[in-house]
């Protein structure tokens, strides 16, 4: 007997990478059929770049009034659901990465099972909402998002299970974007204008950036601030701007970097899958000692754009005091088993789905 699972990919491009492993693994499976689900022909087609087999069935949703189709901007979600509700429902599994698909609850008789594929690694407040508790299964990197998933009432023990991190199996290889030798920085300014350094002090780093001398420097900030902030430009011909590419989401610069320059995001776990000097920006004097600011501990903190030569001079001397809390960040937030994350995440969604005789009616 066969069974159906969906992926559901009706967010951004970013997001793909950290279900599409297992999908991958669970479709070479037999007696199992996963279907991925879109409104992007764009999604659909970096989907298939990395299924030259065609073990996935890509199914193309109605797509609701838009902006052009984009790797970065995708229609309402709510509205995806809602216009393609007959298509999605017929599914008994459903996997997805973000909570908008938990709104198929408020539609009377639906009866699909939910899992969450979470894409973070359980460091920001804004990683746990209520919405998470809809779930029939969570899956996250490692055992300090699982814990406190548990500790937020958002999932009982035995409905969150940790997966890995299966991005990793998809990371492209370190490459060469520069015409010479110089190290390369790589600056990674998040979206969040209460924790980015580049929504309240862009022009000072980009000036520091230009000026700065025997550095290569790649300007690749969260693909999200691109909805917030005018476009980075810059001549300067040792910096590489990229606000938003194939590139920016696929670990091209987090493995072709020697310095990681930012704010707080989460994808410094994906450059410190090889330890290497961190910097981070503290432009605004915030309060460090927080949860929210835990990776600040992985390497300097500078409070000026003015202090990045000096901080960058010594980046390679001070690394070995940082690298045991590099490791043991690592440890804590992504769970790097010597079996795939992509073969772990496809036994929990397997074991999951074939368990379920019956759908599970509407809350």
């Amino acid at each position: 007997m066969t069974t159906d699972i969906a992926f559901l990919a009706i967010a951004e491009a970013q997001q793909l990478y950290h279900w599409l492993p297992a999908a991958l693994e669970l479709a070479r499976r037999p007696d199992m059929r996963v279907s991925i689900l879109s409104p992007s022909d764009q999604i659909l087609d970096l989907v298939a770049s990395y299924d030259p087999a065609g073990y996935l069935a890509r199914v193309r949703l109605r797509r609701p009034p838009s902006r052009p189709d984009s790797l970065f901007r995708q229609p309402s979600r709510l509205a995806t659901l809602l216009l393609n509700y007959c298509t999605i429902a017929r599914f008994p599994t459903l996997v997805t990465t973000e909570i908008s698909s938990a709104w198929l609850r408020c539609v009377p008789g639906f009866r699909s099972r939910l899992i969450l594929i979470k894409h973070g690694a359980g460091d920001r407040e804004g990683g746990y909402k209520k919405r998470h508790a809809d779930f029939d299964l969570t899956l996250v990197a490692g055992e300090k998002d699982r814990r406190r998933m548990i500790d937020r009432g958002l999932c009982a023990p035995e409905n969150v299970a940790v997966g890995g991190y299966p991005k990793f199996e998809l990371k492209a290889p370190r490459q060469r974007y520069f015409y010479n030798d110089d190290p390369v920085l790589l600056y990674n300014p998040h979206f969040d204008p209460a924790l980015s350094s580049w929504v309240n002090h862009g022009p000072a780093m980009l000036a520091a950036l230009e000026t700065l001398e025997g550095w290569n420097v790649i300007i690749a900030p969260h693909t999200k601030l691109a909805r917030k902030v005018p476009p980075i430009v810059s001549s300067a011909p040792h910096i590489r701007i990229d606000m938003g590419s194939r590139h920016s989401i696929d670990m091209s610069y987090t493995m072709s970097a020697d310095v990681y320059l930012g704010d707080v995001s989460s994808q410094v776990y994906e450059y410190l899958l090889h330890p290497r000097p961190c910097i981070f920006l503290n432009l605004d004097h915030r309060d460090g000692s927080t949860d929210a600011f835990a990776h600040w501990r992985l390497g300097q903190v500078i409070d000026s754009p003015d202090a990045l030569p000096a901080a960058l001079a010594q980046a390679n001397i001070l690394q070995p005091g940082f690298v045991a809390l590099q490791e043991a960040a690592m440890q804590q937030s992504i769970d790097l088993s010597p079996v795939p994350a992509s073969v772990r995440q496809a036994d929990l969604i397997q074991n999951f789905a074939l368990t379920q005789n019956s759908p599970k009616s509407a809350a």
